[in-house]
């Protein structure tokens, strides 16, 4: 089953109408300034998706690029960016951008997304290949102690706006011996002028983590963990708070 395939990215930002993303990268923006030992100028965006994130950090005087998976996701970008360049499909993995950033972030739980071992080595690794001596990785992650203690549940969101109405069913499927979870969307959108009714169904595969393997990882990539935080906040991760932000540098 696809991920992202063309049809999910075609409703994305629909689907995340609500993600308050300015407010987002303001905070990585806080962690940028309080962490930074030089003047940061460059940033990359480990699945940047359709570019909002990039927007608003190309709006505060980076100088931006981004990667991502999906080919119509970066056509979006390239779009809502106004720019061509700098802009590559490809998988966190094994791209090679032959230049070195100040900054690197992964949002939206890219990292959740690389589930195998092999994987996370090679993306932290990439990482270290491509962030400047003294730069910033940030990201943020699923946290394994919460996954636990909050088991995921079935969720159903409603949308609409003048064309369409959308509804997403999600299930999710733990695989406990894997820390993983397999996320199934079905998303149902109903054209409100000829009613006919498009379903597309996908399935996420999501690794929760825990903050000793990803020391592990880091540390074995060359980078060093530098501090560790429940999203959105600058307090300490916890089991009450699913998701997690991680500042690592070189």
């Amino acid at each position: 089953m696809s991920v992202f395939g063309k049809n999910y990215s075609r409703y994305y930002d629909l689907l995340y109408k609500d993600k308050d993303y300015k407010e987002e990268v303001d905070y990585i923006n806080t962690i940028i300034k309080r962490y930074s030992t030089g003047n940061c100028k460059s940033i990359l965006d480990i699945g940047c998706g359709t570019g909002k994130h990039l927007r608003f950090f190309k709006d505060a005087g980076f100088k931006v690029s981004g990667v991502d998976l999906s080919e119509s996701m970066i056509a979006e970008a390239k779009i809502h960016l106004q720019q061509d360049n700098d802009l590559y499909c490809s998988k966190a993995s094994d791209f090679n951008l032959k230049k070195k950033f100040d900054v690197i972030v992964s949002l939206f739980h890219v990292i959740s997304y690389q589930t195998e071992n092999t994987e996370l080595e090679m993306v932290f690794k990439n990482i270290y290949n491509h962030l400047e001596e003294g730069g910033l990785f940030i990201f943020d992650f699923w946290y394994g102690p919460a996954v636990l203690t909050d088991p995921p549940v079935v969720k159903i969101k409603r949308l609409e706006d003048n064309e369409l109405n959308i509804t997403r069913i999600t299930e999710p499927v733990m695989n406990v011996n894997g820390n993983t979870i397999d996320v199934n969307f079905e998303v149902l959108i109903e054209d409100k002028n000829s009613h006919i009714l498009n379903v597309i169904r996908e399935t996420h595969k999501m690794r929760y983590l825990f903050l000793p393997e990803i020391e592990q990882y880091v540390s074995n990539a060359g980078l060093k963990l530098i501090d560790s935080f429940k999203w959105m906040m600058l307090s300490g991760l916890s089991a009450d708070a699913w998701y997690g932000t991680v500042v690592a540098g070189k």
